[in-house]
């Protein structure tokens, strides 16, 4: 004799089964990323319209750009977005990524106190890092080995600063995302590199402003690979192809130029050139 209470508890496990199997089906691919394309809210913007037209849900891991290209060495990735353009030839080069292609651009500028106690202000970034570390003003790195943490560390280079000798008190690594460095250098009223599509989105800002911006060292490119399946065959190849094609074509760039915070667009769709 079947029970009311046995009747629902069928119930309850063909539930869980339907659920089950479900999600057993469901399409998705994952993708490490940047945690700039993240915080920024561009994926948050981009991501409902490619699952809309193909279907295939996208699952983003938000990393620094070196640790989202070792997450895809790994093969827990399908396809890495980020911004480092010498560690992604560097990663295809090794046979992890099958092409890069180029997707999107923006700049990084460098944030700081509106007075500007360094006297860093201007469109010289390389001049504005030399009157940084003179002054020892108060300035945040990631330090995380992302795309922004690479940049950040060029510069220095460029402008002739030996961080290893120059770093004191006054440097302060974070190992931290774009986010929460800037939250960082908001409360220590510090100078920091940033992409500006981070900064654009960032409500903590305190009494930061852009100090530096506008030379063309700050160009700032992204790129997006797909993970080679000879490496790791459990690779979604198809469907990580199907996003690589999206954001690439009219459809995709047009959505990354929507973007905006404001009325500021903060990505500039460049896959065609």
């Amino acid at each position: 004799m079947i029970t009311r209470r046995s009747y629902l508890a069928a119930l309850a496990a063909a539930a869980i089964l339907a659920a089950t199997a479900s999600n057993a089906q469901e399409r998705f691919i994952t993708v490490s990323s940047t945690t700039s394309t993240e915080q920024s809210g561009l994926f948050a913007h981009l991501l409902p319209a490619f699952e809309k037209a193909s279907g295939i849900k996208v699952r983003v891991v938000a990393l620094g750009t070196g640790q989202a290209l070792d997450m895809a060495r790994r093969g827990d990735a399908d396809v890495v977005f980020v911004h480092d353009k010498a560690a992604e030839e560097k990663f295809v080069a090794e046979g992890f990524g099958i092409k890069r292609q180029e997707v999107m651009y923006n700049d990084f500028v460098v944030i700081g106190p509106k007075s500007d106690p360094a006297k860093a202000a201007g469109k010289d970034i390389l001049e504005g890092l030399r009157r940084i570390e003179a002054s020892k003003s108060p300035f945040v790195s990631r330090g995380d080995k992302s795309g922004t943490h690479a940049a950040e560390l060029r510069y220095w280079k460029a402008a002739g600063v030996d961080l290893d000798k120059a770093k004191g008190p006054w440097y302060r690594d974070t190992g931290s995302g774009m986010g929460p460095a800037l939250n960082t250098a908001a409360s220590m009223n510090a100078y920091i590199l940033a992409d500006r599509g981070t900064w654009l989105s960032f409500k903590n800002r305190g009494d930061l402003g852009i100090i530096v911006e506008g030379d063309t060292k700050l160009f700032n490119q992204y790129g997006v690979i797909l993970v080679n399946p000879a490496k790791h065959p459990h690779v979604k190849q198809a469907d990580g192809q199907k996003f690589i094609d999206w954001v690439v074509s009219a459809e995709g760039q047009k959505a990354i130029a929507d973007y905006k915070i404001g009325g500021e667009q903060l990505f500039f769709p460049n896959a065609a050139r």
